[in-house]
């Protein structure tokens, strides 16, 4: 059955009730669902999940003891060698969520790093993400490197350039694009 790893910005403390709508349909139709332990998307997309009384949720954390298990669902653990609190710390939780997923929802708010981060590491493993812009209300579905470069358009100037300097966001589209044209090439 399809997991589907469900993530976003930590600075959106609401779903938008499109949002819900899609949550809905997953837990009805009981697709396993991955999603971390931070506050905002996670913690909203957490309490969303118990109320819609999923019981095929699994919390990933970076720590022993996550930040927030809302449904008190099982907890994977995934273990780092980063220092507590660190970005890197956070992110181990998020690559093993791309690994084991299927594909991924994504709730974002035109700018956070880690949110983008999620789709491309998704990409890099040939697998899909759909992406909410919070701002616009708006699904886009993410399958290449193109349409990675349709969702920053989303971004302002100044969020892009942090981005690529935090991510090295260009280099990681440059990265998706050479392993597309690998597989075109292959066949």
């Amino acid at each position: 059955m399809t997991t589907i790893f469900i993530a976003g910005s930590i600075t959106i403390k609401k779903l938008d009730p499109l949002v819900m709508e899609r949550l809905k349909k997953i837990v009805d139709n009981n697709y396993p669902v991955v999603v971390g332990d931070a506050n905002g998307v996670d913690s909203s997309v957490q309490q969303a999940l118990q109320q819609m009384q999923c019981n095929s949720a699994t919390i990933f954390s970076s720590s022993p003891k996550p930040r927030n298990n809302i449904g008190g669902w099982p907890v994977q653990v995934v273990k780092t060698d980063f220092r507590r609190g660190t970005r890197d710390f956070y992110t181990a939780k998020d690559l093993q969520m791309a690994e084991t997923a299927d594909c991924g929802l994504m709730i974002w708010d035109s700018k956070s790093t880690g949110t983008l981060s999620n789709v491309i590491e998704l990409l890099m493993r040939k697998k899909n993400a759909v992406v909410f812009i919070n701002q616009k209300r708006e699904f886009v579905i993410v399958k290449t490197a193109e349409d990675v470069e349709k969702l920053v358009n989303f971004m302002s100037q100044a969020d892009y350039a942090k981005a690529d300097e935090k991510i090295k966001l260009s280099e990681k589209i440059d990265t998706l694009k050479n392993q597309q044209i690998a597989m075109f090439t292959a066949s």
